[in-house]
């Protein structure tokens, strides 16, 4: 019987395995940043909602409110330009309500070097009654 060299067969194997197991590790970070940038938008959408429900005797108007969702997302280090800012509802009395949607454009990074889709919409919205 012949004894077969089998050196390298670690490292081939390694080799071929390497793709799959980046895959996982990138997408496990991926997932994670989505879930992060999606955390921070449904926050933004809430501190802007609050702040505009508060029982004052001038409601803040939407420009206030969009104002208080940039400093927010901007506090948090997400680029305020990327994200579009939606209000309905601002300056209105009870029992109305505010509704305050923040989008964000997630670009993928995983997908797209894999030449899949390489943006997804998160979306946060907050609805609130007037105080």
């Amino acid at each position: 019987m012949k004894h077969r060299n089998e050196r390298g067969a670690a490292a081939v194997e390694f080799a071929i395995l390497l793709p799959v197991l980046m895959l996982i590790l990138f997408g496990t970070i991926e997932f994670g940043l989505i879930m992060y940038f999606r955390e921070v938008i449904t926050n933004a959408s809430r501190e802007g909602a609050r702040s505009g429900i508060v029982q004052n005797t001038v409601k803040p108007t939407a420009g206030e409110i969009q104002t208080v969702v940039t400093n927010f997302l901007t506090g948090t280090g997400l680029d305020p330009n990327a994200v579009t800012i939606n209000i309905a509802g601002a300056g209105l009395t009870a029992p109305n309500t505010l509704t305050v949607t923040v989008t964000y454009p997630y670009n993928f990074f995983v997908p797209g070097i894999l030449g899949l889709g390489n943006t997804l919409a998160l979306t946060g919205q907050t609805v609130m009654r007037h105080e």
